[in-house]
């Protein structure tokens, strides 16, 4: 079996007698359309805002236990059904347990970042409150 030869990769020698593409030409083809250019992405518009949310890290009378809790004027107007889907968004994201009490919510933990992070997505004010 014979060696084949290689290409030399140094830049030295003419690969245009190599390009496969090299003996096509553009003749007998459509004058290309202009490409519009790209459509910049739909400005979203401003979230409603809901109300403000205090969110506080809280352990007295639960044994010892932390507990994030959320509640404020932005929750007063929020129907049970939007409640118990919010609880199932936050206990899914923090990873924790949680519940709705009256109509403030309780997630298992020192949740607060994750918490404040979902409710300003859904356009609610976030205030730490507490320590």
């Amino acid at each position: 079996m014979a060696k084949k030869d290689k290409l030399s990769t140094d830049g030295g020698q003419d690969l245009s007698a190599d390009n496969p593409f090299g003996a096509l030409s553009s003749s007998g083809l459509p004058e290309g359309k202009p490409v519009p250019a790209p459509k910049s992405a739909p400005v979203a518009k401003p979230q409603k805002k809901r109300g403000r949310v205090d969110i506080k890290r809280v352990k007295a009378g639960r044994g010892g236990k932390t507990v994030t809790l959320c509640e404020g004027e932005g929750l007063l107007h929020t129907g049970p059904q939007e409640l118990d889907a919010l609880v199932k968004t936050l206990k899914t994201r923090c990873g924790t347990g949680g519940a709705v009490k009256g109509k403030s919510i309780e997630i298992q933990g020192d949740m607060r970042e994750a918490v404040a992070a979902e409710f300003e997505s859904r356009g609610y004010r976030v205030v730490f409150a507490g320590g």
